[in-house]
């Protein structure tokens, strides 16, 4: 993974708000998916990690927005915790697959990303976090890679239009809106895997990379993959 995305990890996030402004709105829900890369370099959606989210004390709350998501912030049998309490729980996770792949940092994958990481680091900058494993600028969108791959830019359109399944009932819970982003990211990436590998044997002439050692247990050196299997 660590060579797929220059030692960045794709962990694809989204958030359900109060509204629309970052600075201002409370964050109600958060999920983050972890994504996996397979021994033929091929990525695939890894585990889930949601929480429900208490509003932050002061939080504006447009209801509009709770039209949309369906959430009741203050409803008794909810169970939300701090917004410190689940950006800690979710952050110790991604360091964990962060190091496990060998990679350097997390970087946010989204549908509409800058939304989602700027509530993610509002949030950070309001819990006073300061070890935040994700880039905290740069992001990979879906709406970018799903015009240009599939010509639609909805998340539920295309979902649908890159073969995978979609369930308008559970979208707007940012686990379902997550794990279906996920899919649409590793379904595209795979699209270009090809590319990759064309473009990573261009890169290892130019000298950017170092050249892969021998093959070992049946491994090809080449594999995007290599260093994490060898």
């Amino acid at each position: 993974m660590a060579r797929r995305f220059r030692g960045f990890l794709p962990v694809v996030v989204d958030v359900e708000t109060g509204g629309l402004n970052c600075a201002t709105d409370a964050l109600l829900e958060i999920a983050a998916v972890i994504v996996e890369i397979a021994p033929d370099g091929t990525l695939q959606r890894g585990e889930t990690h949601s929480y429900h989210v208490k509003p932050f004390e002061g939080a504006n709350i447009v209801p509009a927005s709770l039209a949309v998501t369906g959430i009741d912030p203050f409803h008794p049998l909810r169970p939300a915790i701090d917004e410190k309490d689940a950006l800690s729980r979710i952050f110790k996770e991604v360091r964990e697959a962060v190091r496990r792949h060998g990679c350097k940092r997390a970087i946010l994958v989204g549908h509409n990303a800058s939304f989602d990481l700027g509530f993610l680091n509002a949030a950070v900058t309001r819990a006073d976090i300061k070890r935040n494993p994700f880039h905290p600028f740069s992001s990979f969108d879906t709406v970018t890679l799903a015009g240009a791959a599939l010509g639609q830019t909805v998340l539920a359109k295309a979902t649908l239009a890159s073969g995978l399944q979609w369930d308008s009932s559970a979208a707007h819970a940012a686990a379902y809106d997550a794990e279906r982003t996920a899919d649409l990211f590793c379904k595209v990436c795979n699209f270009c895997l090809p590319s990759f590998l064309e473009a990573e044997k261009r890169v290892r002439e130019l000298g950017w990379i170092e050249e892969a050692p021998a093959a070992a247990n049946g491994v090809d050196p080449t594999s995007p993959v290599a260093t994490e299997s060898t």
